[in-house]
This record gives structure tokens, sequence and C-alpha cells, in this order.
């Protein structure tokens, strides 16, 4: 899915670059040098505190 809208689609950014798609969220992994597993719970864990 975009990985907001639940549409279960992990790579469908609905034709709106401003949506988040798993590829780039998997970029943003490897940039942290982290897993995709990883970086899912330290945004939760921040997302928690904002």
């Amino acid at each position: 899915m975009c990985l907001t809208c639940g549409c279960g689609e992990p790579n469908e950014s609905h034709g709106d670059p401003a949506h988040i798609t798993y590829d780039q969220f998997k970029k943003a992994a490897d940039a942290a040098e982290i897993s995709v597993e990883e970086a899912g719970k330290n945004l939760q864990e921040t997302l928690a505190k904002a």
C-alpha cells in the first residue's frame, strides 16, 4: 500500500508522489543501515511521541 492508506498494495503511489511506498521506505531503511522491520518499529515509536 502507499503504507498509509490501507489499500494493501505496497508500491502503489495512486499517482501522487506524496504517498509513501514500500520501496521508498526500504531505501530509507537501507540509508540508515537497518532492516525495514527496525525502521517500522522506530517509526511507530517516534509517532507515539509526536
